[in-house]
């Protein structure tokens, strides 16, 4: 175990994966699809047979700069481990290109949920794949946050140190030396998988007790533990858990909110109570008040139809804005059942901008969620509250504490310069779609959901639904890359370009 731990990062995620493609031929062969589980286990035992060549191949030349290594590992994964992935899917799937299975296998790694095939163009045990690699995708962004980039202060760990993004570790965690990567991807990873998978676990079998079939319950637990909001059945309203389903996965997407939701976690306290966190506070305050504001919209439109006094309907209407808020703001993009029926009580449309922009803010730093993340939003809100006060009272003491003025101050600064950076990359996704032929409504749409790791976003934020599969190549290639991007987050990609990061 000592020299597996030892090879690249990797080279250790390709091992995973080619075993991984076993769950999937199993599945097949318990559903007599012979052709698929042929498709998996020759895949994987493929890979697998390569994987042991190439660590033998690098085990005697070990990286001499782990941290740099390992980021970019990070951008290896996202890039040349989907070509691995997508083998068994082209084959399974032999009228599609490679590039659209690499371009499936990138969507569901970076947890974006994106996809070009309707669900019945695939087998069971191909969506079982996608749902798979999300919910793998999602672990390694909760393992990587923690163990990765929160000791160099990247992925919202640097607005609450204040210190130069990409430099340093967090001083907090670090007493006596600096930890190796290596030793703390070991570590973080046998802390987080029992949780991790545990709660899935949980979560599939609350879904199967409510109706669901035990695949689509177990790609629904899957994805919402890794907010990717992959289907085989094209959402939740597909499945036969109704509302209860979709309880039960309202609970489970607030891991998302905040990383204090998994135990191990010590890096970067703010505080040392989850009732007094920030971003599961702000999360809360998110997901109880839009789905007010949306309620009130819809009654508004309700009385002028005359149907005010159908009780059912609004109750339902209500619930379906409260789950959807609350799944987009984690970015999973499951929207509710009667969320359609929150429309037909009303006759007004859905608000897809709203959503649009819940997905920008995102979940909680160091979860599976993407977006700006809540902790940088209420980093910027304490700073505007700050400034508040002393137009009032110039002279006055700010107080609360040295990490809450360094959030207030630098905290607040990185956060700034980190949403400028996304509203920038937002506009130069858009601008490279259009070039493509896309028109404004739809550049717009699918950049933020490339971009926020919301693939399901692009069905419901537009007037008119964006099928993913109608784009063509050069359209799919930009968003693949936006996908990556909104997963590494831009601070990540700037760390390497800094020539410090590659000196020594």
């Amino acid at each position: 175990m000592r020299r597996f731990l030892d090879l690249p990062l990797l080279v250790i995620l390709m091992g995973i994966g080619a075993v991984s493609m076993y769950v999937p031929a199993a599945h097949a062969v318990a559903s007599r699809d012979w052709a698929v589980a042929r498709a998996f286990f020759y895949s994987g035992s493929l890979f697998l047979v390569l994987t042991g060549l190439i660590g033998l191949a690098t085990i005697a030349n070990p990286a001499t700069k782990t941290s740099r290594s390992h980021l970019l590992a990070l951008v290896g994964t996202y890039t040349v481990l989907p070509i691995m992935l997508a083998v068994p899917l082209n084959e399974v799937t032999a009228s599609n290109s490679l590039f659209d299975a690499w371009w499936e296998m990138v969507s569901s790694l970076t947890t974006t949920g994106a996809s070009l095939f309707e669900p019945s163009a695939l087998p069971p045990s191909a969506h079982l794949w996608r749902a798979l690699v999300g919910w793998i995708g999602g672990f390694f962004a909760l393992v990587t946050a923690v163990a990765i980039l929160a000791p160099m202060n990247l992925g919202g760990f640097e607005v609450l140190t204040g210190a130069p993004a990409g430099q340093g570790a967090v001083g907090a965690s670090q007493i006596t030396r600096v930890a190796d990567p290596s030793e703390r991807l070991v570590r973080y990873t046998f802390a987080l998988l029992p949780i991790y998978g545990a709660l899935t676990l949980m979560l599939w079998i609350l879904l199967i007790l409510a109706g669901d079939g035990p695949l689509v319950a177990a790609c629904h637990a899957m994805s919402t533990l890794a907010t990717s909001g992959i289907s085989p059945v094209g959402g939740i309203s597909g499945g036969g858990s109704g509302i209860a389903g979709e309880f039960f996965i309202f609970l489970f997407l607030a891991f998302a909110l905040t990383r204090r939701m998994y135990p191990g976690e010590k890096l970067a306290q703010l505080t040392g109570d989850l009732r007094r966190d920030p971003e599961f506070r702000l999360g809360l305050l998110i997901v109880a008040t839009v789905p007010l504001l949306l309620f009130l919209r819809h009654w508004i439109g309700a009385f002028e139809e005359e149907t005010v006094e159908d009780i059912d309907a609004a109750l339902r209407a209500l619930w379906g804005a409260a789950f959807t808020v609350m799944s987009f703001l984690t970015t999973t993009g499951f929207e509710s059942t009667d969320w359609a029926e929150a429309r037909t009580w009303s006759g007004l449309k859905s608000p897809g901008l709203i959503l649009a922009g819940l997905t920008v803010i995102g979940g909680g730093v160091a979860t599976t969620a993407g977006g700006v993340k809540l902790l940088r939003v209420y980093a910027l809100f304490r700073h505007g509250q700050r400034e508040m006060e002393r137009l009032i009272h110039p002279n006055s003491v700010g107080g609360a504490g040295i990490i809450a003025r360094r959030l207030r101050r630098q905290g607040a600064q990185i956060a700034w310069i980190f949403f400028m950076l996304f509203a920038t990359s937002i506009a130069l996704v858009m601008l490279a779609l259009s070039l493509t032929g896309l028109d404004f409504e739809s550049t717009t749409v699918l950049s933020v959901a490339a971009l926020s790791t919301t693939g399901p976003l692009a069905t419901v934020a537009a007037e008119t639904p964006i099928a993913w599969g109608s784009l063509d190549q050069a359209a799919k290639a930009i968003l693949a890359a936006a996908m990556v991007l909104g997963r590494l987050e831009t601070l990540a990609i700037i760390a390497l370009l800094n020539p410090e990061f590659w000196r020594g």
